[in-house]
């Protein structure tokens, strides 16, 4: 089933894509100028930040290239766990992968790691989030000290929020349940407590 994206949803994606890059990419420059320097400890601190902020855009990069598009028919060859792993690396939020959920085949991986940004981003203080294969879908969930779900948030999961209303916090919410719709799955906020909340992506009835 092919499923028609309005033009604003494709603006706000890329901008959601181009402020994930600025940081690290900002960082890379930050060093590059501090090559100028004639201090060899600048030169090595330079050389290092350069170093970890090209290897966090690149992580970014797969992540949302995985996240966002199929890379021309070769989403096969990604593994969902290793690139949310390598996108959270750093932050204060981790995600534990269920034995079952690593197996899973390409479509509904790429499902888990959109419905996993939703269930980090619940997550301003940090924590956990899991994800879990179930019969026919997925559930996936996030602990932590604090769980915020906003208003925002609800109304884009129930596809209630109209395009015009989207913004760059919602329009990854909106994306990941076109994205189940295609899939003829949706995407749902099974539960919602002050240190937990639980999403799931189950066949659509």
């Amino acid at each position: 089933m092919n499923i028609d994206v309005d033009f604003r949803v494709l603006d706000l994606l890329c901008g959601r894509l181009c402020h994930e890059l600025i940081s690290p990419v900002g960082a890379i420059n930050n060093g590059i100028e501090l090559l100028d320097e004639d201090d060899p400890e600048f030169i090595k601190e330079a050389m290092t930040l350069i170093g970890q902020s090209a290897r966090k855009a690149g992580q970014r990069l797969q992540f949302y290239r995985f996240a966002y598009g199929t890379a021309g028919g070769s989403a096969a060859r990604f593994d969902g766990r290793e690139l949310a792993n390598a996108l959270l690396d750093g932050g204060k939020v981790s995600s534990s992968w269920a034995p079952e959920a690593m197996s899973l085949d390409a479509p509904w991986q790429r499902l888990a790691c959109n419905v996993l940004v939703l269930a980090a981003e619940a997550l301003p203080r940090g924590g956990t989030v899991t994800v879990r294969a179930l019969r026919g879908g997925l559930e996936i969930v996030a602990d932590g000290e604090t769980v915020n779900v906003t208003d925002d948030l609800r109304a884009a999961l129930d596809a209630a929020l109209p395009v015009e209303a989207l913004t760059a916090r919602t329009v990854h919410a909106y994306y990941t349940v076109r994205l189940a719709q295609q899939m003829g799955a949706r995407v749902a906020l099974a539960r919602a407590e002050p240190n937990q909340c639980v999403l799931t992506a189950l066949p659509a009835a």
